[in-house]
């Protein structure tokens, strides 16, 4: 059962989706915020997930992030990794106070970049009890390590900045493809490419979604998501991932941080995006998170 919600985030107003099992009784319920993957909105992936978990039980809240979807904010579609854990912490918050959710027993799950963004989150926020992703990904890492192309980004950040101020404009910086010869220059199993096919031409085009978020290379160059993930410790890990996936390194890179309370749990044969929404695929990863939370969750 779906109800639509609202709350602020850092005076924001957020839309949100709260799933609560169709068999509801009044018993107190586990919780699960759901983060969506960079550019996407809670009717897609996360979306899904949360209606799965609530399948199993859980009271699953998704949101659209702050300038993103049905929430307020501006500029449209920037992908703020810090607002964005913010977002996540006031979500948290909104259903940790929900009358039929019992607040130790909240957990918390990211798809894609929204992986990064709960790992982040989680480091800190220790009502966290569980932290969970899917094809976790650092939205620019690989990007910013090579020296000149990280030159390059910062240079053109300045002089865009200096444009918009002159009002010539909002100049519009994405890493994903949004036309077919763009995704044509992908592998075909990349997550860029599959982005294309999922976003653009597939089961996950939405009105509100534009398949990418607006970046600002000057601010997330200094997003570290996975430096400190030995802190989420004690509490438990689980890290979802394709061995297929092209993207598959930050999961394995980042659970050998957190350490022995940390799981990288394989799906034999996926690629990054498949975890997304491929039938075959999904109920693996679904099983997988309820067994997780239910356990780590339990009353």
């Amino acid at each position: 059962m779906r109800t639509h919600v609202s709350f602020l985030s850092h005076n924001v107003r957020i839309a949100g989706s709260l799933y609560i099992p169709d068999d509801y009784d009044g018993r107190m319920l586990a919780g699960v915020v759901v983060a969506h993957p960079a550019g996407g909105v809670k009717e897609q992936t996360a979306g899904r997930y949360a209606e799965e978990l609530s399948r199993h039980g859980f009271a699953a809240l998704t949101f659209d992030a702050a300038r993103q979807g049905a929430s307020e904010g501006a500029p449209r579609a920037l992908e703020d990794p810090f607002q964005r854990a913010e977002d996540i912490r006031s979500a948290t918050t909104f259903l940790s106070t929900r009358s039929f959710v019992d607040e130790r027993r909240v957990g918390i799950l990211g798809i894609c970049a929204g992986g990064s963004y709960v790992s982040y989150a989680a480091q800190t926020d220790r009502r966290m009890r569980a932290v969970a992703t899917v094809s976790a990904v650092d939205p620019v890492a690989e990007l910013l390590e090579d020296p000149a192309l990280r030159d390059q980004l910062l240079n053109q950040a300045g002089v865009l900045r200096n444009l918009e101020g002159r009002g010539e404009g909002i100049f519009e910086t994405h890493v994903n493809p949004g036309t077919p010869a763009e995704a044509a220059t992908y592998p075909e199993r990349s997550m860029f490419r599959e982005s294309y096919d999922y976003y653009v031409d597939g089961v996950g085009e939405h009105p509100s979604s534009t398949g990418w978020g607006v970046l600002q290379f000057d601010v997330l160059a200094h997003f570290r998501p996975f430096e400190h993930m030995d802190w989420i410790a004690p509490r438990p890990l689980l890290m979802i991932a394709g061995t297929d996936a092209d993207t598959r390194h930050f999961s394995e890179t980042a659970v050998a941080k957190a350490g022995p309370t940390a799981e990288l749990f394989d799906i034999p044969g996926a690629t990054h995006m498949d975890l997304y929404y491929k039938d075959d695929m999904v109920p693996q990863v679904v099983d997988k998170l309820a067994d997780f939370y239910g356990t780590h969750l339990a009353a």
